[in-house]
C-alpha cells in the first residue's frame, strides 16, 4: 500500500471533490478478473483538493511521508485523533532532514503569500497594506513564525484542510440552488416580455421539457444491489447471477489502494445518469446531472462510510452489502422529484435580486446626476473660459493701441525736435547775417 496515498486520505482528506469530476464506466479486461487480489497497483494520482493551498499541502504531506516514525504513527491513529491534533504533536519526532525540508517549504509557502499580498496592494494603487491582518487569513500556518515549520503549522494544516474540504459539498449545493433558483427568475422575466399567445407556446413548451425530462427508465438506488449488479452486468461484461461484492470492490477499487475514494465511488453512478442524463436532449442539464451524482455519492458516504473518514474500506463495503437497505432498498427520487429549492427560498431570492436591481438603479441614478453636475460645471467652466478670453483680448487690444499711441507721440515729438533744430539754424543765420551787415556798415 502506498503510504503516500494513506497519508492524503486518512489525515487531509487529499482525494475528494474533483470540481467537476465526469465519471466514465470502467473498461476491464475479463479475462483478468480471477487475478485481480494479485495485481500490482501504480502509485495513485493525487487528485486537486481545490483549495487555494492545495500544493503546500501536497508538498508537506510528500515529506512526511518519508519519514518512518511518522508513517507508522498515522497507521495506529484514527480519523478523530487526527482531527483532535494528535497527529500533529509527532512531529517533533520527526527526522531533522525532514524537519529542514518542512522549514523551507514554508518559508516558500510564506514568501508567495507575501507576494501576493505586494500584488494585491500594487493593484489598489500603492495604498498601504496591513501584512499581518492579510496573512491572518490563511489559517492553515502560523504567519508569526515565518521560519520554521512546527507542531501547530501542522496541526493547522490539518484542521483548516479538513475544515475546508468538510464544507465543500454543503457550498457547492448551494452554489446550485443559486443556479436553479436564476435559471427560473430567468424564465419567468422571459415570459414578462411576450405577449399572451407567445407566453402561452413558451409555458407549454416549458412543461413539454419538463415531461420529457422526467420520462426514464427506473433509477436504482445508489449503492443498492440492483445498481451494483446493472454495473457489473452492464459495464463490467459479467452475469449478474455470478455477483461478488468483493470481486466487484476489486474491479472498482481502479488504483488498488484498497478503498474507494469520491472519484471511484462516483463512477459507479454513470449508468444511472444515463438514463436520466443525455447532453443532446434539450430537456436535459449537464448542471444538475452533477448534482444528481453529488447528491448520489454523499447518499452512499453517510450509509457505507462508518468511519467517516470520507473512504470506503472494503470491511465497510462487505458490511454494507450484507445490510437490508442494500438487498431491499427504498425508491431513489431524482432532482426533478426533489426541487432544490422552497418557495420561500424563491421569493427571497427574487427580493433580493430586486433589492439588488433597485440598488443598482439608485448607484445608476446617482452616477447620472453626478455625471449631470460635472457638465453642468463644465459648462460654466467654459463660459469663464470664453469670458477671460474676451478679456484679454481687450487687454491686448488696449494695449496694443497704447503702444501705437507712444509710438505716434515719440515719433511726433522727434519731428517737433527736428524743427525746433531746423528753427534754430535758421536764428543762427539770420544773426549771423545782421552782424556781417553791421560790419560792413
Amino acid at each position: 500500500m502506498s503510504w503516500s496515498r494513506v497519508l492524503q486520505t486518512r489525515c487531509l482528506l487529499l482525494l475528494v471533490h474533483l470540481l467537476c469530476f465526469e465519471g466514465v464506466p470502467i473498461s476491464v479486461d475479463k479475462t483478468k478478473v480471477n487475478q485481480l487480489e494479485d495485481k500490482t497497483s501504480e502509485p495513485p494520482q493525487s487528485v486537486d483538493t481545490g483549495l487555494h493551498y492545495d500544493r503546500y499541502l501536497r508538498e508537506v504531506i510528500d515529506f512526511l511521508e518519508k519519514d518512518q516514525h511518522f508513517r507508522e504513527k498515522l497507521h495506529n491513529t484514527d480519523m478523530e485523533d487526527i482531527k483532535m491534533g494528535k497527529l500533529a504533536k509527532e512531529l517533533d519526532f520527526v527526522s531533522h532532514h525532514v524537519r529542514t525540508q518542512l522549514d523551507e517549504l514554508k518559508r516558500q509557502e510564506v514568501s508567495r503569500l507575501r507576494t501576493l499580498i505586494k500584488a494585491k496592494q500594487d493593484i489598489e494603487g500603492g495604498n498601504a497594506v496591513d501584512h499581518q491582518a492579510l496573512l491572518k487569513q490563511f489559517e492553515y500556518l502560523n504567519h508569526m513564525n515565518p521560519h520554521t515549520f512546527e507542531v501547530e503549522d501542522l496541526d493547522r494544516l490539518i484542521k483548516s484542510a479538513t475544515s475546508d474540504l468538510e464544507n465543500y459539498d454543503k457550498e457547492r449545493h448551494e452554489e446550485f440552488k443559486k443556479y436553479e433558483m436564476t435559471k427560473e427568475h430567468e424564465r419567468r422575466e422571459h415570459l414578462k416580455t411576450l405577449d399572451d399567445e407567445g407566453r402561452k407556446k413558451e409555458e407549454e413548451h416549458y412543461e413539454e421539457m419538463k415531461k420529457k425530462h422526467a420520462d426514464h427508465p427506473k433509477v436504482n438506488h445508489p449503492g443498492s444491489q440492483n445498481q451494483f449488479k446493472e454495473v457489473w452486468e452492464e459495464a463490467d461484461g459479467l452475469d449478474p447471477e455470478d455477483f461478488d461484492p468483493k470481486t466487484f470492490f476489486n474491479l472498482h477499487d481502479s488504483n488498488g489502494d484498497g478503498f474507494f475514494d469520491e472519484q471511484e465511488l462516483e463512477a459507479l453512478f454513470t449508468k444511472e445518469l444515463e438514463k436520466i442524463y443525455d447532453p443532446t436532449n434539450e430537456e436535459d442539464d449537464m448542471v444538475e446531472m452533477e448534482e444528481e451524482r453529488l447528491r448520489m455519492r454523499e447518499h452512499v458516504m453517510n450509509e457505507v462510510d462508518t468511519n467517516k473518514d470520507r473512504l470506503v474500506s472494503l470491511e465497510e463495503f462487505l458490511v454494507a452489502t450484507k445490510k437490508k437497505e442494500f438487498l431491499e432498498p427504498d425508491s431513489w427520487e431524482t432532482l426533478e422529484q426533489n426541487q432544490a429549492y422552497t418557495d420561500e427560498e424563491m421569493l427571497e431570492f427574487e427580493e433580493h435580486l430586486a433589492q439588488q436591481e433597485e440598488d443598482l438603479n439608485q448607484r445608476a441614478s446617482d452616477l447620472q446626476k453626478q455625471r449631470d453636475e460635472l457638465e453642468r460645471q463644465q459648462e460654466q467652466l467654459n463660459a469663464q473660459k470664453v469670458e477671460l478670453q474676451q478679456v484679454l483680448w481687450e487687454v491686448l487690444k488696449y494695449a496694443k493701441t497704447e503702444i501705437n499711441l507712444k509710438q505716434h507721440l515719440l515719433l511726433y515729438k522727434r519731428n517737433l525736435t527736428d524743427q525746433i533744430t531746423h528753427f534754430d539754424d535758421i536764428g543762427s543765420m539770420m544773426v549771423w547775417g545782421c552782424v556781417a551787415a553791421s560790419g560792413h556798415g
